[in-house]
């Protein structure tokens, strides 16, 4: 939630709805039934960008800014009536914490890459980042940059606003941030957004807009199909998730001054057409101001959701203790039977918002609290379906601790029809430090990765992470409080702005690999923030999906049942199909001869059982493991087996036989 660059004399009114006046106190009832109608507005310009690498970049806009953030209106327990957090775990976990396999510097004060260096010039940075096959892209307030995967930059820093030039209108003119960058994996694309707020004034010849760009191809340095969506009121805080029919996004809508709240606002955009740079609409409902800080449902993996399926949108509810969801039908060719439906209210663990959903984060050796932004719920809504048939959402907000503040998370779990039940939750508050500002995401084996930032009067404001396993208990995080970095510097006099979001993200090659990025401070200061990308994996990711499958031969026959006669010479042949498992096994080879067992060793054979060698499975073909002359009147039973631990992994035996 970028705070907006306020420019001298510049008077906005407030603003009248197309369909229907709206204002601070705003009644309208919830449009959640079927027939309810649907915003449909169509992109006011779209075109084809040059190459994003070839574009210059963009002149700079540098007002310094620190105003209070666009607060949502939220119910407070009554004082007294605060109940337990039943969900509060107040241990720190006991398992060592994930290694961290590489972290490095993004976007902040001094960072350096193709375009130059950059000079921080707004307050929060508003980090988020995704990842892809090949690239890692971060995007904060004002400027963007792209990375190898191995960090080295190779675009940027630039101006957010350098992806829109040629545009026209105000995604050339302003770079007014609430940054969003996020990968579709359906498509393997990328999509780029921010909003232009600046000298709005809501009508149809200077609206608010939405900028969006999607790219054409998997390269983020290269060509966008651009789009701007019209808004007439101020569309704060956009999030954006990847869906099959579409790209949903939030907002939360308010007067132009920011001072008054007229409800959230939930749109589709039309993927299919955007993918292709076709002219495209967007699709919207609006709640009413009982709710706010709605996110849509983002897709983690390449197991599609249901076919049809709507796309859930969660939000803390409009009473205390309570999350509420929504479905988000939409029908591009028959637009009136786009739904919004909901919201279904989940009872949580009593909670309150941490810091009154203001400013009370410590840091040491100075007054100057830091904002907790616990008004509404951090982005993202993780949504992931699994090869078992269960549909999860995972989610996090900050909230109040006994006397600092923890990071609540969820799982909601979805029916065949997409209904929503709370499978399980937690408060992630170990000790006395304050956590907040957090994201959370699972990988393909339902393990969660959860990133926040910690700060105390004792600790400067830090990059911590800690996650769970899929089998570990529920509500518990258990797998150790890692650090991407530990600084030395707090923020100073005058600024309090921290965040407004971070981002956790599942790396596609792999869908193992957590990549996370926050802010920190690197001295004490002012305007000089700095953020940190990092990658870490939790254990046993990817060793369950497939076992490895073994296939033994008896000169090049393996029949079933598993018995093959031979005339005196014998060749044992091994295959081995490895599967997806990368954990390190250990391989028994074996075989029975005359009633006696023999184990294979690197130096011969003994009667004492001995590993045959220990390392991930690999693919193996046609390999020989033994040549001899079976007597007559006998035969040799040979066995081979993987192990892990006490586990059996896989295993095949074959037997050979001479009359």
């Amino acid at each position: 939630m970028a705070t907006l660059r306020t420019r001298s004399g510049a008077a906005i009114g407030v603003l009248v709805l197309a369909a229907a006046t709206a204002n601070a106190q705003d009644t309208r009832p919830e449009r959640k039934a079927a027939g309810a109608p649907v915003d449909i507005v169509a992109a006011t310009h779209h075109d084809t960008s040059p190459p994003l690498w070839q574009i210059p970049a963009a002149p700079r806009q540098s007002p310094r800014e620190n105003d209070a953030p666009r607060r949502l209106p939220r119910p407070r327990p009554a004082s007294g009536e605060v109940q337990p957090d039943r969900a509060l775990q107040a241990e720190a976990p006991s398992a060592t914490p994930p290694v961290v396999l590489q972290d490095f510097d993004g976007v902040g004060q001094g960072f350096t890459g193709p375009a130059g260096t950059f000079t921080v010039d707004a307050a929060p940075p508003d980090t988020n980042g995704d990842v892809g096959p090949n690239h890692y892209v971060q995007i904060v307030n004002t400027d963007l940059a792209v990375f190898t995967k191995g960090g080295t930059p190779l675009l940027g820093p630039v101006p957010v606003n350098t992806l829109w030039s040629g545009f026209g209108g105000g995604c050339q003119l302003n770079n007014d941030g609430d940054p969003v960058v996020i990968y579709d994996p359906i498509a393997d694309r990328w999509l780029i957004s921010q909003f232009s707020v600046s000298g709005a004034t809501g009508t149809v010849t200077n609206p608010f807009l939405q900028c969006v760009a999607v790219s054409q191809t998997a390269d983020p340095t290269g060509s966008y199909f651009r789009y701007s969506f019209p808004y007439t009121q101020f569309n704060d805080y956009p999030k954006v998730g990847v869906w099959p029919d579409g790209y949903y996004a939030t907002f939360n809508m308010f007067n132009a001054a920011g001072t008054a709240f007229f409800g959230a606002k939930a749109c589709a955009y039309d993927r299919a057409r955007m993918l292709l740079g076709l002219s495209a609409t967007q699709q919207c409902f609006n709640t009413s101001t009982a709710f706010g800080g709605l996110l849509p449902a983002d897709l983690d993996g390449s197991r599609l959701p249901p076919a049809g399926a709507a796309n859930p949108v969660v939000a803390l509810g409009a009473a205390v203790n309570q999350l509420a969801v929504w479905k988000f039908h939409v029908d591009w060719t028959t637009p009136a039977n786009s739904t919004f439906t909901g919201p279904t209210i989940l009872a949580t663990s009593p909670f309150a918002e941490a810091c009154g959903g203001a400013t009370c984060i410590p840091q040491p050796g100075t007054t100057q609290r830091l904002d907790s932004l616990a008004d509404r719920l951090m982005y993202r809504l993780a949504y992931r379906n699994f090869a078992d048939g269960h549909q999860s959402l995972v989610v996090n907000h900050s909230i109040t601790s006994g006397s600092s503040v923890g990071v609540r998370w969820y799982e909601i779990r979805l029916d065949g029809a997409g209904n929503p039940s709370l499978f399980q939750q937690g408060t992630y508050a170990p000790d006395a430090a304050f956590r907040w500002m957090g994201s959370i995401a699972q990988d393909q084996n339902g393990n969660m990765a959860l990133g926040f930032s910690v700060s105390s009067s004792t600790l400067q404001p830090r990059v911590h992470f800690t996650g769970r396993l899929a089998s570990d208990p529920a509500g518990q995080m258990t797998q150790g409080e890692g650090t991407l970095i530990d600084p030395v510097g707090v923020q100073l006099q005058f600024l309090n702005r921290w965040g407004d979001y971070s981002m956790m993200a599942v790396d596609p090659s792999d869908d193992c690999t957590f990549w996370y990025t926050t802010e920190y401070i690197p001295t004490s200061g002012t305007f000089n923030w700095r953020t940190r990308i990092g990658t870490f994996r939790l254990p046993g990711c990817g060793t369950t999906t497939t076992p490895p499958v073994i296939g033994l031969k008896v000169n090049g026959l393996h029949p079933t049942p598993p018995v093959v006669t031979v005339a005196g010479p014998t060749t044992l042949t091994l295959d081995v199909t490895p599967g997806t498992s990368s954990t390190a096994v250990d391989w028994y080879w074996a075989f029975a001869s005359n009633g006696t067992l023999f184990w294979v060793t690197s130096t011969g054979v003994s009667t004492t059982p001995a590993p045959w060698f220990h390392a991930p499975p690999v693919t193996l073909s046609n390999v020989t493991l033994l040549d001899f002359t079976l007597p007559p009147a006998s035969s040799i039973t040979n066995i081979l087996f993987m192990v892990d631990g006490t586990a059996l992994v896989a295993s095949d035996f074959i037997t050979a036989t001479r009359p």
